[in-house]
């Protein structure tokens, strides 16, 4: 494989991690601030069903992308423990996304 082949792959998976990443936070964003008030202030638990579905299967993408990019890229154990740790937090993966890619 040469090495401009190489280098589009990898910039075709950051491009992916950083659309998984954007939709991961989006989404836990919108689980905390309007579905979860709709459940336990309005009594409606139909978004949290729906949102929380969508932000497990996006969080297990992010995951899998972290330790993707962990080989692609290079990064120490610490980066990936960092990086993974920031996709519990609200805004943690646009941090990612300005920090490491």
């Amino acid at each position: 494989m040469y090495l401009c082949e190489k280098l589009s792959i990898v910039e075709l998976s950051v491009k992916t991690f950083k659309l998984i990443s954007t939709l991961e936070a989006i989404s836990f964003l919108v689980l905390l601030g309007i579905a979860m008030p709709l459940k336990y202030i309005w009594d409606m638990p139909e978004m949290v069903q729906i949102v929380g579905m969508a932000h497990g299967i996006l969080f297990v993408l992010y995951v899998g992308g972290a330790i993707y990019m962990y080989k692609k890229l290079n990064w120490s154990i610490s980066d990936l423990f960092i990086v993974v740790m920031c996709s519990v937090l609200p805004f943690g993966p646009f941090y990612v996304e300005r920090k490491y890619l």
